[in-house]
């Protein structure tokens, strides 16, 4: 349509211009009119129309001149005008923004750039993370502690929500329940019963949120390669439990791993050599000093214990004493010994059983420790 209004007007044009032309008159006219401009100067420009779908719309050349820059600055989105905006006294291009008053402020000279900031804050207020989750309606986050990320829906949770619904609608509500149990693959399957068996581990281990999201992640991409076929669910889950858990600083027992999840140890031990080896996970030996918090909280020990425990370490890795020695052995004789010091002495068989390390080990790393830190005089001391 656009261009068929062009040529009519063109045509519209051409005939008009051949009829005045044709008029002797007129033809003189316009000859004298056009010796008398300059070829340098250009005439006046004719308007430009707009080839677009929507309303016609005559712009001229220069019209864009006659705008204000104040002008130009209000049409720009707000983002890309904070982008290049600079102060007007100081040039400074950083600034900070008040939103209690909703102004955008200079950092250098403290000059008011805008003073009709825009809130883009929730409607709501909260005081603390409870009444944050609550009124907040953007969703949980994705994690990957939920087989589905947390955001696929379920359609019933045990027989019991049946009789939730009308007489009328529960053939409905099961053949639903039905299908969508039938379409679940088994992949998703897996992962939600592995993922409810870890959920157990990690609250009896009290672990951290940050070891339940990385296990879960590993597992997953366990899964994906073909690792867990073959094996036990739960071995493989332990084993990832205890490379995590090491890694991150909070490492845990064989023995308290076995005691939580039921599996063996030679089992966990060989999935966790297999698993560390696949997913290409470098595992360093764990610290004796990250056990110490675990076990003095456990032995009901001050903080000056567990400082004077990890001093003891400390020392004892400067002379070389804690090569080939078992981590949990060195820590459970250094909060022996760092109790005896501070005065709250616990016996080594409390220390034992706490810790799961028989009373031998600990005199064994006990002599050393003490013989070669030359602690032998003050601990004769506070046992007088």
């Amino acid at each position: 349509m656009v261009d068929e209004a062009k040529e009519i007007a063109t045509q519209r044009f051409e005939d008009e211009f051949e009829e005045e032309m044709a008029n002797p008159e007129m033809a003189e006219d316009f000859e004298a009119q056009a010796d008398s401009v300059p070829m340098d100067e250009p005439g006046p420009a004719m308007p430009r129309m707009e080839d677009e779908s929507g309303d016609q719309e005559l712009t001229y050349p220069g019209a864009e001149e006659d705008v204000s820059e104040e002008e130009k600055t209000k049409s720009v989105k707000p983002e890309s005008a904070e982008a290049n905006l600079k102060c007007p006294e100081c040039g400074c291009t950083d600034f900070n923004e008040n939103k209690g008053k909703a102004e955008l402020v200079c950092s250098e000279c403290g000059l008011v750039i805008d003073e009709n900031r825009i809130d883009d804050s929730p409607e709501w207020r909260a005081f603390n993370a409870e009444q944050r989750e609550k009124k907040s309606r953007a969703g949980a986050p994705l994690t990957y502690t939920k087989h589905d990320m947390g955001v696929s829906t379920d359609i019933g949770k045990g027989s019991g929500e049946l009789y939730k619904v009308s007489g009328k609608k529960r053939a409905q509500y099961y053949r639903m329940r039905k299908w969508h149990n039938r379409l679940t693959k088994s992949k998703d399957r897996n992962l939600g019963f592995a993922l409810s068996e870890l959920n157990r581990l990690i609250s009896h281990l009290n672990l951290p949120k940050s070891v339940h999201e990385e296990v879960a992640r590993l597992y997953e991409k366990a899964v994906d390669k073909g690792l867990v076929r073959g094996r036990a669910m739960e071995s493989v889950i332990a084993a990832l439990l205890y490379i995590v858990s090491r890694k991150q600083g909070t490492p845990r027992t064989l023995d308290e791993i076995h005691d939580a999840s039921g599996i063996d140890k030679r089992e966990i031990g060989r999935t966790y050599r297999y698993v560390a080896r696949e997913l290409g996970l470098r595992i360093l030996p764990a610290k004796p000093q990250d056990h110490i918090p675990r076990f003095a909280g456990k032995l009901q020990l001050s903080g000056e214990v567990q400082a004077r425990a990890r001093k003891i370490i400390q020392q004892a890795r400067e002379k070389n004493l804690l090569s080939g020695k078992g981590p949990t052995g060195i820590a459970a004789a250094a909060l022996y010994i760092a109790a005896v010091l501070e005065g709250a002495k616990r016996t080594q068989r409390e220390v034992a059983d706490i810790v799961g390390v028989t009373e031998v080990t600990i005199r064994n790393r006990y002599k050393e420790l003490v013989e070669n830190l030359g602690l032998e005089d003050e601990i004769e001391q506070k046992k007088d």
